[in-house]
């Protein structure tokens, strides 16, 4: 790959990565220092103590793995042996390792808000006086609060990244419309009307806003997160986005004409093989031989991702569904899934009668599975990886929501792209998800006696947002040369920087 180069006498660019603490984060985040890195630009990539121990932890319990590895150990050790300049850094995120932070959300979350960037300002500070190269840029997740005053601060160039859709992008950072014309409110119950002045986008229900809109308790610390967030990214120099240019054309040219906005997805690791960086917060369960016994396309995959959480009924229906179903599947179902201290969640002797036939694990590798040939579809809460995963993999969607933007992905993926259905057919709150719905779409998903035409029609949509996601990965593609000219962008700016100080 061509490196980047400022000119013969200024050292490389050094960019320090901050990923939000959350495994869908983390892994993109992950994906794009190593792009950055083999572009020439040195990266220093930090983790929370909480993410790094989690990692560490789950890396040393898979099988095959050297049980000397410790809690020391640098996840990109093997992107380095490659030649590629990636240092690994740890950071408190304020709390204790012992302390529960999926139990404890509301207070995880206030630490994040308030306490996370006096530990980032300490690491900084210490960088900025001693690394070589010196420390230039600072890559952080959008939804961090704090960006502005750290790169102002240490003249860093100040640079966003957004792991999720272009259009939940635009509906933040238009907040302050959708405060005006009372679509989002605290004071009163939220307009139900269409919502069609946002920039760049046609139109959009308020059922499909991120969960956070829809509401009207917005003193949690979530809010107040996203709140302070999205007036903060106001302030960046550049936005890089994990989504293709061609299918989010109108909302990316909008966003364009605020602050420089770059479209550079999928962010995927090289090949959509296991990244030899370790990401994964969970002990990884090896499905391959399980799978290889199932005949092509004829199993489903079930997954609510690494965050969000269900309620007990919820899992108990979807778990009698799988079985009316008849389908064979192999369902993540994370240890705190309900709650981390309601570890027993499925319905009684249910693990008992599908044997042979389904398969439940705490966790896997995601791409390992999705891309297996047997693999048919795919039950999902809409996390942006996830349908991003499945388009490359041409696995069609069952659609789940549970909580963010996973909504607004919902509309992107059953609505804009037809490359998926919903679960529930009405996604008003209130409206169960029964047994007897899941066994009906799974069939129509995974083309049983019900399915009519939608097994076929999904299956072509998917196939051609597919082709606009290897497309925009050619040298001649949209990502390729929006990821291109964000270089010349960021090394014009270092230039302008050094003449500036």
């Amino acid at each position: 790959m061509e490196k980047m180069i400022i000119n013969g006498h200024d050292p490389k660019p050094h960019a320090i990565v901050f990923p939000y603490p959350l495994q869908g984060h983390v892994i993109p985040a992950v994906h794009l220092a190593v792009k950055l890195a083999s572009k020439g630009i040195t990266i220093t990539f930090v983790n929370t103590l909480s993410i790094h121990h989690q990692i560490i932890k789950s890396h040393n319990s898979q099988p095959g793995t050297d049980d000397d590895h410790n809690d020391d150990g640098d996840i990109f050790a093997g992107a380095r042996k490659s030649g590629l300049d990636i240092r690994y850094a740890t950071i408190s995120d304020g709390f204790p390792l012992g302390f529960d932070r999926s139990l404890n959300l509301n207070q995880f979350w206030e630490g994040v808000r308030h306490v996370f960037s006096a530990h980032v300002d300490e690491l900084v500070g210490n960088l900025v006086g001693s690394s070589d190269p010196p420390l230039t840029c600072l890559i952080s997740d959008s939804f961090f609060v704090w960006p502005s005053f750290i790169a102002t601060k240490y003249n860093l160039v100040n640079i966003s990244f957004w792991t999720e859709p272009a259009l939940v992008f635009t509906l933040y950072y238009h907040l302050d419309l959708l405060i005006k014309n009372g679509h989002h409110s605290a004071s009163h119950e939220n307009r139900k009307d269409t919502i069609d002045y946002i920039p760049g986008v046609k139109a959009i229900e308020p059922k499909d806003l991120m969960s956070y809109l829809q509401t009207t308790d917005t003193n949690t610390p979530e809010h107040m997160i996203i709140y302070k967030a999205f007036n903060d990214v106001k302030k960046a120099d550049f936005i890089l986005c994990n989504t293709v240019q061609e299918l989010e054309n109108d909302t990316i040219s909008a966003l364009q004409e605020k602050q420089p906005f770059y479209s550079i997805g999928p962010i995927f690791p090289s090949g959509f093989t296991k990244s030899s960086v370790a990401t994964s917060l969970w002990s990884e369960s090896d499905c391959t031989k399980w799978l290889d016994s199932k005949p092509r396309g004829s199993v489903l995959y079930v997954s609510f991702g690494s965050y969000a959480h269900a309620s007990k009924r919820e899992i108990e229906e979807i778990a009698y569904g799988l079985l009316l179903s008849q389908v064979s599947f192999v369902w993540v179902l994370r240890p705190d899934i309900v709650s981390s201290d309601e570890p027993d969640i499925l319905p009684v002797g249910f693990e008992d009668q599908i044997k042979g036939r389904g398969l439940i694990v705490t966790w896997c590798c995601q791409i390992e599975v999705i891309s297996h040939p047997t693999i048919g579809g795919f039950l999902t809460h809409c996390g942006w990886n996830s349908v991003l995963e499945s388009v490359w993999c041409g696995v069609p969607l069952l659609a789940y929501p549970l909580l963010t933007d996973q909504f607004t992905n919902r509309k992107i993926v059953v609505d804009d792209w037809r490359i998926g259905l919903n679960l529930v057919d009405d996604h008003h709150k209130g409206n169960a998800v029964t047994r007897e719905e899941v066994a009906e779409k799974i069939s129509r998903l995974m083309g049983g006696k019900s399915s009519g035409d939608d097994h076929d029609q999904l299956r072509k949509n998917i196939k051609e947002a597919r082709k606009a996601l290897e497309n925009a990965l050619t040298k001649e593609g949209s990502s390729e040369k929006n990821f291109t000219q964000f270089i010349k962008d960021l090394e014009f700016k270092l230039i302008q920087k050094k003449y500036e100080t």
